[in-house]
């Protein structure tokens, strides 16, 4: 970790390896500053690691960066032990937050962290760059909540790129809150409400069988990408409705 004029820079690194025993090491396995890694119980085959915030943030002129490598033929499940929360800081300048994922042919990431809560007064820019290989597996859930309770949100943008064999699938970015593009809030956009959700679904099997088009409630929608990938989205009124929407279509996805 360093600490610059304008912000913390943090890094944390989670390397997962196919250990020849039918299960899966973690070679790389380093974070600082406000972010920690746990490993946790996992299964047979599949290690579990916990990113724990160690410090509040990000604040203003934050920059935090979280990498994940998945080797052929490893498991990884990555969740968080709470929720992130974008707070203004001294600094006025933007804070960053950067997922960049990386899962081999033959391996599979589960990437689940809790929710990203977006304080008013806070500027924060999400990035997330995920490379998947053409026989490999993906389940990325992301979800925002702008503001806490009664609370108007900070300004939030968040962007996934998503590439599968080395192919472009999914490039989208969504910015709402004070300085955003008019109409984040209206009907085309949030419609009101408060919470709002991705989950991207990578299988091999759905380049022979894909996942037909579908609205799913009021709220939520099943996308399929062009390439053996899904894109759900959602929005709720606020943080467990939106858990809910999201698992429901998990489920259905099987």
């Amino acid at each position: 970790m360093t600490t610059a004029v304008g912000g913390v820079r943090a890094h944390a690194r989670i390397g997962a390896r196919d250990d020849g025993r039918g299960g899966t090491s973690l070679p790389v396995l380093d974070g600082d500053g406000p972010l920690a890694l746990r490993r946790t119980r996992g299964s047979a085959d599949e290690a579990r690691v916990v990113l724990v915030g160690a410090m509040s943030g990000p604040l203003g002129g934050d920059h935090f960066t979280v990498e994940a490598d998945v080797a052929d033929g490893a498991r990884l499940r990555v969740g968080s032990a709470a929720a992130t929360i974008a707070l203004p800081g001294q600094s006025k300048g933007q804070a960053r937050y950067d997922v960049r994922l990386s899962v081999a042919d033959r391996g599979e990431l589960h990437w689940l962290p809790e929710q990203l809560i977006s304080v008013r007064g806070s500027d924060l820019q999400v990035t997330t760059h995920v490379d998947v290989g053409a026989a490999g597996r993906l389940v990325l859930r992301e979800e925002q909540v702008l503001g806490r309770v009664g609370e108007q949100p900070g300004r939030l943008a968040s962007r996934i790129r998503l590439r599968v064999a080395g192919r472009v699938v999914l490039d989208q970015e969504l910015a709402c809150g004070p300085g955003a593009p008019g109409g984040w809030d209206g009907p085309a956009g949030l419609g009101g409400f408060r919470a709002v959700g991705q989950l991207v679904v990578v299988r091999p099997e759905f380049g022979d069988a894909p996942v037909a088009a579908r609205v799913l409630g009021e709220n939520s929608a099943v996308l399929p990408l062009a390439g053996p990938a899904v894109l759900v989205s959602a929005v709720a009124a606020d943080a467990l409705r939106l858990r809910r929407l999201l698992d429901e279509a998990l489920d259905l996805l099987g």
